[in-house]
């Protein structure tokens, strides 16, 4: 039997999700979790063969859960799940560790598939996906510039930015400034936009 690891925050979809695998006979859902820390936390308690893990979870993200677990569990599979067919979100769980990455909306059937292909070593992309990624290409922000527009985002003055990151008003200026130049925009409120639709932030 293959041992999967369900991590969902949306308590009805993760339930569909368990039922539908659970049907199949050559799979089990041995844990579930609505968090990426409870994921983690289940995963090496377990011991799954293969996490099917949510991008956008509270308490720890997929990527960063995927992460994790190439590090605490390098013999578990990942197979990131999103509703953000996003082209950053892809290299970012490629660079996580991720073996696998589907959106939501494909037939339960191509999700039992591509379990079994991730844990016999292949690795499975959505193929519209995978286009749009070679089309946008890798992200231009370094970690620093996505940090410090990941904190703008929100309406947040240069001041509170500098004040959270603990860095000087100049220094976030300069980042904001280098973030909006790289994305093609006027401003950070459309950087922000234009990064987190490609999957940067």
């Amino acid at each position: 039997m293959i041992r999967l690891l369900l991590a969902e925050d949306q308590g009805m979809m993760r339930g569909a999700l368990a039922l539908l695998l659970n049907l199949e006979p050559d799979m089990e859902v041995v844990a579930e979790a609505g968090t990426g820390t409870a994921a983690l936390a289940a995963a090496l308690r377990v011991r799954p063969d293969v996490a099917l893990l949510d991008i956008e979870m509270p308490a720890g993200s997929g990527l960063d859960t995927a992460a994790a677990l190439r590090q605490q569990l390098p013999s578990c599979r990942v197979l990131i799940l999103t509703t953000f067919g996003r082209p950053g979100y892809l290299r970012r769980a490629m660079e996580a560790g991720a073996r696998g990455f589907l959106v939501k909306d494909g037939p339960v059937e191509e999700l039992a598939v591509a379990v079994r292909r991730v844990l016999a070593g292949e690795r499975v992309i959505d193929p519209a996906l995978a286009a749009a990624a070679l089309a946008t290409g890798p992200n231009p922000l370094t970690e620093r510039e996505r940090e410090v527009l990941a904190a703008a985002v929100d309406g947040a003055t240069v001041a509170d930015v500098a004040a959270r990151l603990h860095l000087s008003e100049s220094t976030v200026r300069n980042y904001l400034s280098a973030a909006i130049g790289k994305t093609g925009t006027r401003n950070r409120i459309e950087a922000a936009h234009t990064a987190r639709a490609n999957g940067w932030l």
